[in-house]
């Protein structure tokens, strides 16, 4: 069977269009800037999202005290290990807030990534509150040459959620910057956590109607996890109720029903996150690998007879 995103995988994944568009393979290569957040600098407040600690998520070469040539050099060094070789890359500025400096600042720092050999686009994961229109405008014009990708942090479609763990965002003002930045003709791709304290399963489920309104190209998702060290790990041993934390088998189904209600145009890039157990406060999935999850995933879906949008609108 072929489904609407014209393949045969039981979701629209977002590899399968970067492989079509530039008929190869296509490898995100992580870069630390040095930014920050509004919420970490005093702006908006302080100690940033209760839940993140960077950290745990960094390839070992990205360090901001390196130049970005530097770590992306070093970065297509580890993949080349860990991976199959590819020959072209996506600059992916992941941690913090990585369109939040003066536009020179994101000139000069953007024009650095895309001027080494083989990149041929951005990634840049930032947060609704750090864009604006003349940030925008500059990333439109960009778009026009390189494949641009913004990625906005939602997490979660709830204020109150939101104001619990310290985001300093509204999901309205998520709207407005997809819708804006969607408008401008930019890829635009969104993340959202499941797992936040005070949601219940049905209230995660029920967001996928709710961003399936957005013009998003892309989307991850990822379960929360109790990091060591965060805002997040004192309240989940303080609140344990508060949490929803899922295990593997039951997060799988999860995932499943919440990708049979979400539009069948928007592509999903992930499912869920990993990390090494060191990090954690709380259960996690062991030793198990994000490419195992997905086998997982994919089984299931076969299993259940089932694909991305069956169940919506």
């Amino acid at each position: 069977m072929t489904y609407p995103w014209g393949h045969e995988r039981r979701y629209n994944a977002f590899s399968e269009y970067l492989r079509g568009r530039f008929g190869e393979r296509i490898q995100k290569v992580t870069v630390d800037a040095g930014f920050t957040c509004p919420n970490r600098n005093g702006t908006m407040g302080m100690g940033g999202c209760a839940y993140c600690y960077n950290d745990s998520f960094n390839p070992s070469y990205c360090n901001p005290g390196k130049s970005i040539t530097r770590q992306l050099r070093e970065g297509i060094e580890f993949h080349s290990r860990r991976y199959r070789r590819a020959n072209r890359y996506l600059a992916y500025f992941q941690p913090y807030s990585n369109t939040y400096a003066p536009l020179e600042e994101l000139k000069r720092k953007y024009a650095e990534a895309l001027a080494y050999p083989g990149v041929t686009g951005l990634v840049l994961g930032t947060r609704p509150d750090c864009v604006g229109d003349e940030i925008l405008d500059y990333l439109q014009e960009l778009a026009k040459e390189y494949t641009v990708i913004v990625e906005y942090g939602i997490e979660s479609c709830y204020d109150r959620t939101l104001r619990r763990v310290n985001r300093g965002h509204t999901y309205e003002q998520s709207v407005e910057a997809i819708t804006c930045t969607a408008a401008r003709g930019i890829m635009t791709g969104a993340h959202l956590i499941f797992g936040l304290p005070g949601e219940t399963k049905e209230e995660m489920l029920a967001a996928a109607a709710t961003v399936s309104q957005l013009p998003l190209t892309t989307i991850k998702f990822h379960q929360l996890l109790i990091v060591k060290n965060t805002a997040t790990a004192l309240d989940y041993s303080n609140h344990p109720e508060s949490y929803h934390l899922f295990s593997l088998d039951e997060y799988i189904d999860f995932i499943i029903d919440f990708t049979e209600r979400l539009h069948p145009g928007i592509m999903i890039e992930r499912f869920a996150a990993e990390m090494p157990p060191r990090y954690l406060a709380g259960p996690g999935w062991g030793l198990v690998r994000y490419d195992q999850v997905l086998a997982m995933i994919e089984k299931r879906l076969e299993e259940r007879n089932t694909w991305q949008g069956k169940r919506w609108p």
